[in-house]
């Protein structure tokens, strides 16, 4: 009988104490905020956008943290992500701001037709004016919020509010088109070649066209009413998507698994110089910046690399001075917006990052508190420019600029004696170009039988590709993969910054694509991966026009930056990968020069990377010279 009570004890206590902070939530809330659900806000087309406002008892004006959100925060029925607002709301009102939360066009109750790329910029701006407008309001608004709830602040901060006066995004890298050399159209590309995170995505939080709509110019009164009844939030089929992605045509994916398809229809068959990637939501370089910024990036996210080069580019190039000075970057060891799941034994896919604890909610409040309270406190004193975890040493570090200033560039060339297939084989990465009589290394590229993304900075897969960081070496035994290994380090070296490779390719197609992977090497052969980039070899020359091969020709390929922060012990090793697949994390090239994402018949590709004096392939590496 004690055992039977006790099983009763363990399976039952975890659901009271999550229905008993539930409910301690709402009663602290109730005790210091108005609360108003479903409030109608006017966009200037007439569509009117479902809003819930959490706003302080005490203040008579309050600042305002925003976020505005595709996902489902129906506090009525969403049991999960009702808990989350509140505390969300719980939180801003004890530091003394409202808290509006607020559905896009066409989600859920609110009005319009939804659309990831096409959501008018406009809504964001209209929805700041009709915040500063309210009696409750200071006139002072700041964005919060991670990944589709950060990245549509990037455009709209171009339009330069008055009121929008701070941001705070998290995982932000599909809010951003184009940027210095990253043409990634918001993480639908990277390299040209297709990131097949949207399919997943798409088919999770896409609403059927025949969904059930409220009638336009519903009370208010009534949609909370119906609210209690009716959450519009669908419950899709399960889908394995580490089979699924393997359907061709790439364009039928999502009809393949009965999903809603427009939205993927229309974006597949889009280039990466389409027009349409101008005209909807993303940010692009061409754009100016009008917004005091607190970046949050991870390591092992989809879009490391353009992220980082954002933060670089506003610094530099925002027109207005103050803009230029109040932005201020965290770089975390963690997956996708995991920035406050890291604990102190933080573990990303097999490694350790240590104690990879930051106080998240002080800098941010602090950060709020000084830009729309207007606070005289010690943030622009006490936080430092840039705040990287440098993996490996497994600690926070601290630099006025990314990269550290205290960087040089060291370059490796690929070196072998014609056999760089897999970890067995003969592949080298040295300070000296190659001077042996074999310059090249050969492997074939079958599409049927793709190399297999394991760990890396991914998102939104599925069962398809488990995120992180994973000893790579069963990998490595694939001949369709080229290893190359420096010797062990005499010393420990810093690498920290962007990670520059160019490899030379000929190839018996007219076009394929190239990849690449860092990784540190420990001596007892443990190989922990870093970050990984592709490149569509038909955009080798840039992304306005495609520039097939000829077979016997040799061509230059420079593949998107890398980036990382990491430490490599005494003794490890620094190794590459390269191959021509990384799939389902790209979408596989069929080799035939054709759409791809029309076809359902591949080539078997010969490649062949090249590394003669003539034709140096290479990654330089930024060293962190010592302090």
């Amino acid at each position: 009988m004690n055992a039977l009570k006790l099983i009763v004890f363990l399976v039952f206590f975890p659901l009271f104490q999550n229905n008993y902070a539930q409910e301690n939530i709402k009663e602290k809330l109730l005790k210091i905020a108005i609360i108003e659900e479903k409030v109608m806000m006017p966009m200037r087309d007439g569509i009117r956008l479902s809003t819930d406002i959490y706003r302080p008892k005490n203040i008579k004006k309050a600042p305002i943290i925003f976020s505005r959100t595709p996902y489902n925060f129906n506090t009525w029925q969403n049991e999960k992500e009702e808990f989350r607002t509140m505390e969300r709301a719980y939180e801003a009102i004890k530091h003394g701001y409202a808290y509006v939360v607020q559905n896009e066009r066409g989600r859920y109750f609110s009005e319009g037709d939804w659309d990831i790329l096409g959501i008018p910029l406009t809504d964001g701006y209209d929805a700041f004016t009709w915040m500063t407008q309210q009696v409750w309001s200071n006139g002072k608004i700041g964005t919060l919020g991670c990944s589709s709830t950060a990245e549509w602040q990037m455009a709209v901060a171009a339009l330069d509010h008055p009121s929008h006066a701070a941001m705070v995004p998290q995982g932000y890298g599909a809010g951003i088109g184009t940027v210095g050399e990253y043409f990634e159209q918001g993480n639908w590309y990277r390299g040209g070649a297709e990131q097949l995170l949207f399919p997943s995505w798409l088919y999770s939080v896409e609403h059927d066209k025949f969904k059930p709509r409220i009638p336009k110019g519903a009370s208010q009164e009534d949609l909370i009413r119906i609210s209690r009844f009716y959450d519009l939030a669908p419950e899709n089929p399960p889908v394995d998507w580490a089979e699924s992605f393997k359907h061709l045509p790439l364009q039928d994916l999502l009809k393949n698994v009965n999903g809603k398809k427009e939205i993927y229809d229309k974006m597949i068959r889009r280039k990466p110089n389409n027009e349409e990637w101008f005209n909807g939501g993303l940010y692009h370089d061409t754009m100016d910046f009008g917004v005091p910024s607190f970046w949050f990036v991870s390591w092992y996210d989809v879009s490391v690399s353009p992220n980082l080069a954002l933060f670089n580019h506003v610094r530099k190039m925002a027109k207005d001075e103050m803009v230029r000075d109040n932005q201020y970057l965290v770089i975390a060891p963690t997956l996708h917006c995991g920035f406050t799941r890291a604990t102190k034994n933080t573990i990303v896919g097999e490694r350790s990052m240590g104690d990879a604890t930051l106080n998240y909610d002080d800098q941010i409040y602090a950060w709020f508190d000084y830009l729309l309270k207007g606070e005289d406190n010690d943030f622009k004193k006490d936080t430092p420019r840039v705040q990287y975890f440098t993996m490996g040493k497994n600690i926070w570090q601290a630099s006025d600029t990314w990269p550290p200033s205290k960087t040089v560039m060291k370059t490796y060339y690929l070196q072998s004696d014609g056999n760089a297939n897999s970890r067995f084989g003969d592949g080298v990465l040295s300070s000296k170009k190659d001077k042996r009589g074999k310059t090249s290394d050969m492997f074939l590229y079958d599409p049927m039988n793709p190399v297999k993304s394991y760990g890396g900075g991914v998102c939104c897969t599925g069962n398809a590709v488990q995120g992180g960081s994973f000893d790579q070496r069963e990998m490595e035994k694939r001949k369709d993969i080229l290893v190359y290994t420096s010797e062990p380090l005499k010393e420990g070296v810093e690498v920290s910054g962007f990670i520059k490779s160019t490899l030379y390719l000929s190839s018996d197609a007219k076009d394929t694509d190239l990849t690449i992977k860092l990784i540190d090497v420990y001596p007892d052969g443990t190989a922990f991966n870093l970050d990984e980039t592709i490149q569509r070899v038909r955009y080798r020359e840039g992304y306005e026009k495609e520039v097939f091969m000829n077979q016997g020709n040799i061509y230059e390929v420079p593949l998107t930056p890398m980036a990382t922060s990491n430490y490599f012990k005494k003794g490890h090793r620094i190794r590459i990968e390269v191959s021509s697949s990384n799939f389902p994390r790209f979408a596989r090239n069929l080799n035939s020069g054709g759409n791809n994402y029309d076809e359902i018949n591949s080539k078997i590709a010969t490649n062949k990377i090249h590394h003669s004096s003539n034709y140096p392939s290479s990654i330089s590496l930024p060293f962190v010279e010592n302090k």
